[in-house]
């Protein structure tokens, strides 16, 4: 309190000030930190929700995994062109399936639930856009493992079983990994327009800047290529590098509606 204040009050009304002022921001420090518990509270509720969606897609996945595995099974020619050795091989095959299965089913839930989360910091302008995520973010990965599915494999897999002409009868577990992980990876890498796009709503991103890096782009590009993509051979990094570098420009596009 300035001096020239105190001194036009008297002792009595100076401190009943102080300690006012005091109080005022102990309370004002009070209600900061419980907003910050009451996020990480409703972030961990979320969090709980989305692991409980996910458990009982999955377990509802076990009706129709073995389904899913002879439909995986079909670029290389079928489940019997596999074979399993361990004991516990088929097991393990069958709860990673049923878990992608269930991942998938449970991805719209769990993006509304993250999306649930962000929401209240936005404006109201910005919210509209958030909504329309959650059915795009579906879409988007349906199409990466259908794309995967139907355009990747049946080239990669032949290719890799008659490389060098040697007659070749893939583990069960080994081919199913190699599987799953394309795509679940490839789902994952065709949501990069719907991420660039919240970005660039939040302005994190702009559609220029993303132009002015492409460069940098192909360099990522190349790298998330040689993760995902079985070999580094030209023919399978090219699958792969082909639709990450138009879903980056994809990304671009949808950057310029975000204004």
């Amino acid at each position: 309190m300035s001096e020239k204040l105190k001194a036009g009050l008297n002792q009595d009304d100076i401190d009943d000030l102080d300690n006012g002022a005091i109080e005022g921001d102990t309370l004002e420090e009070g209600e900061e930190t419980m907003d910050i518990w009451e996020h990480i509270n409703e972030l961990r509720s979320r969090l709980l929700k989305s692991m409980l969606a996910l458990l009982a897609t999955t377990m509802l996945s076990f009706a129709f995994t073995q389904q899913i595995i002879a439909f995986l099974a079909k670029p290389i020619g079928g489940i019997e062109k596999l074979v399993s050795i361990e004991m516990t091989e088929n097991m393990g095959v069958f709860m990673r399936v049923s878990l992608l299965s269930g991942l998938i089913f449970a991805i719209p839930f769990i993006v509304y639930q993250i999306l649930a989360f962000i929401v209240p910091g936005l404006k109201q302008s910005e919210r509209k856009w958030i909504y329309l995520a959650i059915p795009i973010a579906s879409v988007l990965f349906l199409a990466g493992v259908a794309f995967a599915n139907f355009v990747m494999l049946p080239t990669a897999i032949p290719f890799l079983v008659s490389f060098l002409g040697t007659p070749t009868t893939p583990r069960l577990s080994n081919y199913i990994n190699f599987v799953t992980n394309m795509l679940f990876w490839i789902g994952l890498a065709f949501e990069a327009p719907l991420v660039v796009f919240i970005l660039a709503k939040l302005k994190i991103v702009t559609p220029k800047g993303l132009l002015k890096q492409w460069r940098i782009a192909i360099v990522i590009i190349s790298i998330l290529a040689a993760f995902i993509s079985p070999t580094v051979d030209p023919i399978n990094m090219g699958l792969v590098m082909l639709p990450l570098f138009l879903l980056y420009l994809l990304s671009i596009i949808f950057a310029t509606f975000a204004k």
